[in-house]
């Protein structure tokens, strides 16, 4: 009777994926049209706002046992796969293939997006700006490491927007040929992948050199040539370049959390959920510090982070970046921001984008 029931389920689940699939090719001609119509009347290819509406719905209707998680999952490759039947987006990132930027893209656009790797984060930004790409991905800072320093340099001189920011829990590994330890003799990875593993080298592999590589696949690339050469990189990257795990989860904290930013010609609208990020560069004067702050305590606006860095014009002259919730129409927003404004020397609104959670 079991083996009977077993059956009986087994095609009923058949006859509902027949049914899954019916649907979806209904909804891919309707997709086909819509697409037909903003190229008559000209409008956005892509509509962030609109897929945000979707996947926003249909979490408030799943009432189980489907996973919410996984809904958004499939949801995000089912809308990744209906815009690519107009034209795939391209988005530009840190390559090769398997850097954690490659990643925090999919996590983003899903796999039917075409992924156009660079060599640099600068390179990410031309791809963009030069419309060769709709959007890129790059680094911002990492819950452990800090800062990644170039990503804040390259928008001092860019126009380009803040569209979306992706958070990636990262597990970096040791991946090498032979998966043993010993047979190491120095490891290749970037700068803020080092730091973010400093404890478990220091007490593992003492007196090994760490040297630096353009990207964490890179690094996977050069150990795959080399049996002496290990790579701390993603679990992704060991398969992709045919590696073993000498290492395994080797980051120093049990949460590292790297957080991505979707760079992009302009930012979305308001959602109710957003962030805005700002850069300036304010007068050299006493109570300047107060002076930087004052707007957005007076007007209750949370600041989630502010970073300084060398302007590169003259000594002693910082640019600052900061991050506050809320969206530039939000009134008090707006507001503060002029008020910072007339104490500096310039400033730039670098986006307000949905806030991820």
């Amino acid at each position: 009777m079991s083996v009977e029931k077993l059956q009986e389920l087994r095609k009923r689940i058949d006859e509902i994926d027949d049914g899954i699939l019916d649907l979806l090719n209904e909804r891919a001609k309707i997709v086909i049209e819509v697409g037909d119509i903003k190229k008559k009347e000209k409008l956005d290819f892509h509509s962030p706002s609109r897929e945000r509406q979707i996947l926003e719905r249909l979490a408030s209707r799943n009432k189980g046992p489907f996973p919410p998680d996984t809904l958004r999952a499939v949801y995000r490759e089912i809308l990744s796969s209906s815009l690519s039947l107009e034209r795939p987006l391209k988005v530009a990132y840190l390559g090769p293939r398997a850097t954690f930027t490659h990643m925090a893209g999919m996590q983003q656009f899903g796999l039917a997006a075409q992924y156009v790797p660079v060599e640099s984060i600068k390179d990410v930004f031309t791809e963009v700006e030069r419309g060769r790409a709709d959007y890129g991905v790059v680094p911002i800072e990492n819950s452990t490491s800090g800062a990644v320093i170039y990503t804040l340099d390259m928008f001092i001189d860019s126009e380009l927007k803040i569209a979306a920011e992706i958070l990636l829990e990262v597990s970096q590994h040791l991946i090498n040929k032979s998966g043993k330890l010993e047979d190491i003799k120095k490891i290749y990875t970037i700068p803020p992948a080092a730091a973010q593993c400093r404890q478990w080298l220091e007490k593992n592999l003492a007196g090994v050199p760490v040297l630096d590589a353009p990207s964490t696949a890179r690094a996977a690339e050069m150990a795959a040539d080399d049996i002496t050469v290990g790579a701390i990189a993603s679990e992704m990257a060991a398969v992709l370049y045919g590696l073993q795990i000498a290492g395994k989860k080797i980051e120093d904290s049990t949460t590292n959390i790297t957080r991505f930013l979707v760079i992009a010609p302009k930012s979305p609208g308001k959602t109710g959920r957003d962030k805005t990020s700002i850069m300036f560069s304010i007068k050299d004067k006493v109570g300047a510090l107060y002076t930087m702050l004052a707007p957005f305590a007076e007007s209750n606006i949370n600041l989630n982070r502010l970073d300084a860095r060398p302007s590169g014009r003259k000594v002693w002259d910082y640019v600052f970046f900061l991050d506050m919730e809320g969206h530039i129409e939000d009134e008090k927003v707006a507001t503060a921001i002029d008020r910072l404004r007339q104490d500096c020397m310039f400033l730039k609104v670098l986006g307000s984008y949905p806030r991820s959670e």
